[in-house]
């Protein structure tokens, strides 16, 4: 009953609809919602009737679908999400890959793998580790280790970089991961403690139009500091 009632709830949110549906729709709804190519179907289509009114345009926006394939290791997989995580370097973006937002180690480093949206696994348990942070550390390694490398696929990772990281056995000091996350003093609305950033939301959600309660989430984990906008890295 309670997965029911979840999928329904669910949906109703998605589509901001206050019925949830008849009873015989509800495989229908768990199999889609459980779908990864319908997520990314209703993302796509989602901001292509949002770019097209906006622009007053017609038509698809992306040439393709999405890629999906199936690898047949671990070491295989960890050679993708490297090749994925070096794209912002590759086209001069970021010189370090943590420092775009929108990619795995991204998410890792500068928020922590907030509400453990991410698998740590990166597909390697020939490392045989099983804490979270050295594997990361050891992700890191090989993500820089491998941006290195000259494929002729764009920019490198700088050589002087590598061996700072190299130095330090590719750890990151508080400072760093601090200044990572700093986005958050500009970004964040409100930041303070979770009772004061909900005061500041009971008193102006009437002027930002919404309705429903919020829950806060810490910016850093057992900091007890809080943002009133869900940021994503």
């Amino acid at each position: 009953m309670g997965c029911r009632l979840r999928i329904r709830t669910r949906n109703m949110r998605l589509y901001d609809v206050k019925h949830p549906g008849p009873e015989f729709e509800l495989k229908r709804l768990k199999k889609k919602l459980c779908s990864l190519s319908w997520y990314v179907k209703e993302i796509k289509q989602g901001f292509s009737r949002y770019f097209n009114k906006k622009y007053a345009r017609r038509g698809t926006l992306w040439s393709e679908r999405f890629k999906s394939l199936i690898v047949e290791d671990g070491l295989t997989l960890v050679n993708l999400l490297a090749y994925v995580d070096l794209n912002a370097v590759r086209v001069g973006i970021v010189k370090r890959p943590e420092e775009y937002r929108w990619c795995s180690l991204g998410y890792h480093i500068q928020s922590g793998n907030k509400d453990d949206l991410l698998s740590v696994d990166f597909g390697m348990k020939e490392w045989n580790e099983f804490d979270e942070k050295e594997i990361v550390r050891k992700y890191r390694e090989f993500v820089y280790e491998t941006g290195l490398i000259d494929a002729g696929k764009g920019a490198v990772i700088d050589e002087e970089i590598v061996n700072e990281e190299r130095k330090r056995d590719y750890r990151l000091k508080k400072t760093e991961v601090f200044r990572y996350r700093c986005r958050y003093f500009t970004d964040a609305g409100v930041l303070g403690s979770k009772r004061f950033v909900q005061g500041v939301f009971d008193e102006i959600k009437g002027l930002l139009g919404v309705k429903r309660e919020r829950k806060f989430v810490p910016v850093f984990k057992d900091e007890g500091v809080y943002s009133m906008k869900r940021l994503a890295v």
